[in-house]
């Protein structure tokens, strides 16, 4: 190029992909906290997607649950906790710090704050009450261990003091104190989910007393949070980066500085790499085809996704919020959609059939049948649901 830079196209970027986040078949992982490292975060929004995101990438599919479980509530060497642009996220547990630091704190003030203004709104306790309330349920869980919030409700009476909220306005409703204080308390990594009332699928959680981690610098922990998912997504644009964050433009920018991160080009623009990943990563051959989660850290790694995704098929794919179905990908890019059926079958449709030859619907078939295996008995729906995952469902 003109300008110096390395050109980065598309065919190198799904290369890419497919060795870093573990989706080519020889890259597949030992361990579910090897897929959390590789991917930095996968999306806990939706409990089924954890499990389902790190089965897609196990050389060993028929160990997921019993493996995820493992690592998330035996050895916590998982945690499922608020991260980038207040959502919830697994993430190793040495990542808790950066990732209280560099995202959490600004969201949790925001969070307190409101909270707060509702109750003094709705005439309800003030400040120090809540702060009694907080210390007392906190204790409890110490020595409960883990606990849903009506178990320490029977320890600490006054988390089940209700308050109207928006009092007047068509979204009015009514909020215990437990429900709005455990999710700023989970934010300020405080707390963190445990183990779920039912299965892995299910999105009822006790909670539990957030592992002990050091206070970081802001800056210095948003330089190593952005610097370990660029090396994992990477190449990315500024726009990618600050809206995975949440940060504003002059903290990615800063973070960038800090670790010395190298510009290339890309479609789309300005990209950029971490030092030391300036080189091209040549394509090996490998064919491979992946059946992802809705909301999987892949799918959602991108906020430019052309490179990936065909415009014409977004509307199949995604809700009327944004947010990515289940998807069928084929060498990098997204091919089409999967669901399943209340019998247990997986189905799945392509969208975008351009190279998509014989080959291909025979290794989707394979990664169909895999999915369907380890999955079992359990029947996952989406917690959002999109066009083509309805349609699917449906029978159509």
């Amino acid at each position: 190029m003109g300008d110096g830079r390395r050109f980065v196209g598309v065919g190198e970027r799904r290369v890419r992909l497919g060795l870093r986040h573990r989706l080519a078949g020889s890259a597949r992982s030992a361990g579910p906290e090897e897929v959390a490292g590789a991917l930095v975060a996968l999306h806990g929004s939706d409990p089924a997607t954890v499990f389902l995101a790190v089965g897609a990438r196990l050389a060993d599919a028929a160990r997921t649950v019993t493996e995820t479980e493992r690592a998330l509530y035996a050895d916590r060497t998982l945690v499922r906790m608020h991260g980038m642009r207040h959502t919830v996220f697994v993430f190793p547990t040495e990542l808790a710090a950066v990732v209280h630091a560099s995202t959490g704190l600004t969201v949790a003030a925001r969070e307190r704050a409101a909270l707060l203004k509702d109750m003094a709104t709705a005439g309800a306790p003030d400040a120090a009450w809540l702060k009694e309330v907080e210390e007392a349920a906190l204790a409890a869980l110490a020595r409960r261990g883990q606990a849903t919030a009506s178990e320490l409700a029977e320890d600490e009476p006054r988390l089940r003091e209700r308050f109207v909220y928006a009092a007047g306005k068509s979204y009015e409703g009514t909020h215990t104190v437990s429900t709005r204080l455990l999710r700023v308390l989970g934010v300020e990594g405080r707390v963190v989910r445990g183990r779920p009332l039912g299965s892995w699928t299910s999105s009822q959680f006790r909670w539990a007393v957030a592992p002990a981690h050091p206070e970081l610098d802001v800056a210095e922990a948003q330089a190593s949070l952005l610097g370990r998912w660029l090396a994992a997504c990477g190449p990315a644009t500024e726009a990618d980066l600050k809206w995975w964050t949440g940060w504003k433009v002059t903290e990615v920018r800063r973070a960038l500085a800090a670790i010395g991160a190298r510009a290339v080009t890309l479609d789309e623009g300005t990209g950029f790499v971490t030092a030391g990943d300036e080189e091209p990563v040549p394509d090996s051959g490998e064919p491979w085809a992946a059946l992802l989660p809705a909301l999987d850290p892949t799918a959602m790694g991108w906020r430019d996704r052309d490179w990936y995704l065909a415009p014409g098929i977004r509307a199949a794919l995604f809700d009327y919020s944004g947010n990515i179905g289940p998807t069928v990908w084929w060498n990098g890019r997204v091919v089409g959609g999967w669901a399943q059926r209340a019998d247990g079958e997986v189905v799945w449709r392509l969208l975008d059939t351009d190279g998509v030859g014989r080959e291909a619907e025979e290794r989707i078939r394979e990664e169909a049948a895999r999915l369907q295996g380890w999955v079992g008995g359990t029947r996952v729906t989406p917690r959002f649901r999109t066009p083509l995952e309805k349609e699917l469902v449906s029978g159509g």
